[in-house]
């Protein structure tokens, strides 16, 4: 058994004392090198059968544990790694059949040194037996307080900031904390959701107060159905499920990654009709997903007064006996049962409309009551959104977001695809007649200045090439007159050579159009000369805040890199500061140059700048693995260029936030997000050396920038086991005052049950991306992480007050409303991410309290 123990030893020891020797010619720690001798040796000895190995070994996890908790602190997730390795082999090296080995092998030696004296004999026997547990007992003390300063850390929240949002301001009682009027005139009604923010001021809030925090544990599955639309075997690797749907009238209208558009019952989940446009495969596509679909309320219609709320259907708390006793407003909308599939149904006459974006670069405009196409909008009800575009290819440019309706307008921006081709589809911004498809005008960021709409039968007008484009989703503020774009970059992403002076100046920024004109009123540029695909990826929120300079009317963004902005929406001055800081200048290929300085908020979410000590793994062994990596690659904090050699992007391009933003209560003047932090590697291949690489499957691995000089491969830093090199928490969510820009709190959040081989509830705080909605009643909802749960939150600290199992990936963001009967629902679609790799399906959840809470 020693023999076996010795042998595995040795095999664990080998590629320790290999990497580490390498480890520290890069630099890098000499703790991995030391570790790999020690092993070794203790190895040999324990072939030996010398008791000495149980020494060595001893003061080995001593100094292993003196360097852990210097590295590291009291952080189990740390230590595990760290510590964990070395006490294996000490408990094997414990197991009596080992020591037991050992003591009779050192009996025998003493034993024959003097055959001739008995007394003689019998003293060095005493004597060997009385020494040899001193080693025997060492080591077991070593591997106990290991084992208990590693256990005991268990008990230390060392990664939290725990704390309390102020939640007893009142409202500001102005248009944006209100709601956005719609084109009827009539506000969005309490119990319903009538854009994928619930309003185009984006906030994510409903007024809805029926669950609560004392009550959300009595939420129970309400319904439950299928749509039909999944993933296929010939789908691209980034095929998901990301919809919110919309509550109008009594209907619930949603998208599926294939881009059917479907009316549900909002009391039952039935199909009341589906509109399948046919889009069909297309590879060349980086997305196969539909956000969202947006809506019209036309210009007849009128508000109809639902019944009041019951009583049964509410529980006896004061808020909600206001809520029963209040006659609730609602779209005067009835979607229709109808059978087949109604994209091949006759057009008709349409006011209401509820439109969708397809991955064909197609937009529909649809009755939402029938599904029929509107016949006097565009062409039978549908815009080919390819008219002008510079060049064409097919699945270069789709609309993943719902187009935003303002006014008598749609407004409607588009994702290019990331480096694929230097002469890609423009990414500009176009206002078409919400009514008849008319186009009014067109903003391109590569020429900003001519909004004048271009002739659309004319093939010689054409937009800028791949310009930089808006894929995220838009708001609103019609009383300003102004909508409001997150803007990326132009491809190639990490290339800056092709860019003209009014790309650089619009490329991943925060925009603010005129309804009317679609002129530019202001700018808030992000990222100087972005060289790493930090498109701004969220909706910009709308609300007026209560400052210390009185009342602003504000604009609220998350970026990937951690920033929230917080801006004044009518000038875009700043309401939390804006500063500049030194960027690094190193790495970069001939003819590119970096910016020398980079923004930054008060209001940030940042992670600390990587260190090597921050290198994370199951084991010793890869943890040293990704230490290798760490020093092999070009890094000096954020906005590392990249390079030939490879550079750290952190925060990398999964983005500390993302397209599910952040979730806002105007009430108070408060935000709720899911900040994560993956680290990601961008690196320029020479197209010489480019070989017969596979390219273009989608935005992670290599991709080829035709027409360029370098292609690029970009993907998350991970250790050879496939986790994050860096050591979690890898997902968070968090609280901040938007006012003041303090972060109340901020907390891991979600554990490692569907990510790992064994389904183990370990809360590391996982990666995610989906967003959070916050209700009235004091709750945010997520679900996001890369987890098959979904979850309430008590929005004042964070605290989990609800957590359920789902059948697949929750990436998309909830939505809350009130069914016929006055019952607070909440709905999730869980479809899961293709490249994110969480379970997919095709399942919309809706919840709501159970009989026995009322």
């Amino acid at each position: 058994m020693e023999k076996l123990v010795a042998i595995i030893m040795a095999v664990f020891a080998a590629p320790l004392l290999i990497g580490g020797a390498y480890l520290l010619s890069l630099g890098g720690s000499p703790y991995y090198l030391f570790a790999g001798i020690v092993m070794l040796a203790t190895a040999f000895l324990l072939f030996k059968k010398h008791w000495s190995a149980y020494g060595l070994y001893a003061i080995f996890i001593v100094a292993t544990i003196v360097w852990a908790l210097w590295e590291s602190g009291f952080y189990w997730w740390a230590l595990a790694p760290r510590v964990g390795f070395p006490l294996i082999f000490g408990l094997l090296m414990l197991l009596p059949w080992v020591p037991n080995k050992m003591r009779g092998q050192r009996a025998q030696v003493a034993t024959s040194t003097d055959t001739t004296s008995t007394d003689t004999n019998s003293a060095i026997t005493a004597n060997t037996v009385k020494k040899n547990p001193l080693y025997y007992w060492g080591l077991l003390a070593s591997v106990v307080v290991g084992a208990l300063l590693s256990f005991g850390s268990l008990a230390n929240n060392a990664t939290d900031k725990l704390g309390e949002l102020d939640l007893s301001a009142t409202s500001t009682d102005t248009s944006a904390n209100l709601g956005d009027p719609l084109s009827n005139g009539a506000q969005t009604a309490d119990g319903e959701w009538s854009a994928y923010g619930r309003t185009d001021y984006g906030q994510r809030y409903s007024p809805l107060t029926q669950i609560t925090t004392d009550n959300v544990k009595d939420l129970e599955l309400a319904w439950q159905i299928q749509t039909g639309d999944v993933k296929g075997p010939n789908d691209i690797g980034e095929t998901t499920y990301q919809a919110t749907p919309l509550k109008i009238g009594n209907a619930l209208y949603m998208c599926t990654p294939h881009n059917w558009a479907l009316a549900l019952d909002a009391d039952s989940g039935e199909t009341l009709w589906k509109f399948d446009p046919k889009v069909g495969e297309n590879l060349q596509r980086q997305h196969q997903t539909c956000r969202g679909v947006s809506y019209y309320a036309g210009q007849a219609g009128t508000d109809s007064t639902s019944p009041a709320v019951n009583d049964q259907a509410s529980n006896n708390s004061a808020s909600n006996v206001a809520v029963a006793n209040q006659a609730t407003t609602t779209s005067n909308v009835m979607a229709q049962k109808v059978a087949g599939n109604t994209f091949e149904s006759a057009s008709k006459q349409c006011d209401a409309k509820i439109f969708i974006p397809t991955s064909d670069a197609k937009l529909y405009a649809l009755d939402p009551n029938t599904g029929q196409r509107c016949q006097d909008f565009g062409e039978d009800g549908s815009l080919d959104l390819m008219h002008n575009m510079p060049f064409q290819q097919a699945g270069y440019y789709y609309s993943t977001s719902p187009p935003i309706v303002a006014g008598d307008v749609i407004i409607v921006a588009g994702s290019v695809n990331d480096n694929y081709d230097v002469n890609s589809p423009s990414g500009v911004i176009r206002a078409y007649d919400v009514n008849t498809g008319e186009l009014m005008w067109n903003w391109d960021s590569g020429d900003p200045d001519n909004t004048a709409p271009f002739d659309v039968n004319d093939p010689t007008q054409t937009y800028k090439t791949s310009s930089p484009n808006s894929w995220s989703i838009a708001s609103a503020d019609e009383e300003l007159g102004l909508v409001y774009f997150p803007m990326g970059n132009r491809t190639p992403d990490q290339l800056g050579s092709y860019r003209n002076a009014a790309e650089e100046k619009y490329a991943t920024s925060v925009v603010a159009l005129d309804l009317e004109t679609g002129e530019a009123r202001w700018v808030q540029q992000f990222v100087h000369h972005d060289l790493w695909d930090m498109d701004t990826p969220a909706q910009p929120t709308l609300l007026d805040l209560d400052t210390a300079d009185g009342v602003q009317p504000a604009l609220v963004i998350p970026t990937k890199q951690g920033d929230v902005y917080v801006l004044n929406r009518a000038t875009g001055e700043p309401i939390v500061p804006i500063k500049e800081r030194d960027a690094p200048q190193g790495y970069l290929i001939a003819g590119e140059h970096a910016a020398p300085t980079q923004p930054y908020s008060g209001l940030s979410f940042e992670p600390p700048m990587l260190k090597e000590k921050d290198m994370w793994g199951a084991s010793l062994i890869d943890q040293m693995m990704c230490r290798i990596e760490f020093n092999q690659l070009n890094y000096d904090g954020r906005y590392t260029p990249p390079s030939t050699n490879g550079s750290i992007v952190y925060p990398g391009n999964f983005g500390t936030f993302n397209w599910g933003g952040i979730a806002v209560d105007p009430e108070n003047g408060v935000m709720f997000g899911m900040p994560t932090y993956l680290a990601f590697t961008s690196k320029l291949i020479p197209k010489e050396t480019l070989g017969d690489v596979e390219t273009n499957k989608g935005e992670q691995g290599v991709n080829a920038n035709e027409g360029a000089d370098y292609a690029v491969e970009m993907g998350p830093f991970l250790s050879p086991l496939g986790v994050p090199c860096q050591q979690p928490p890898w997902g968070t969510i968090a609280g901040a005052d938007l006012a003041t820009g303090e972060i109340a709190y901020q907390r891991k959040n979600g554990t490692v049950q569907d990510l790992s081989p064994i389904p183990l509830k370990l809360e590391l705080g996982v990666p995610g991306i989906g967003g959070p909605i916050i209700t009235k009643g004091g709750l945010a909802f997520l679900s996001a992480a890369t987890e098959n749960n979904f979850r309430a939150y008590d929005l004042k600290n964070g605290d989990v007050l609800w957590n359920v199992r789902i059948p697949a990936g929750g990436q998309a963001t909830p939505m809350t409303y009130l069914n016929s009967k006055g019952e607070q629902m909440v709905v999730l679609v869980a479809g899961g991410h293709g490249s994110v790799g969480t379970t997919i399906g095709d399942y919309v959840m809706a919840y709501k309290l159970s009989d026995q809470s009322k």
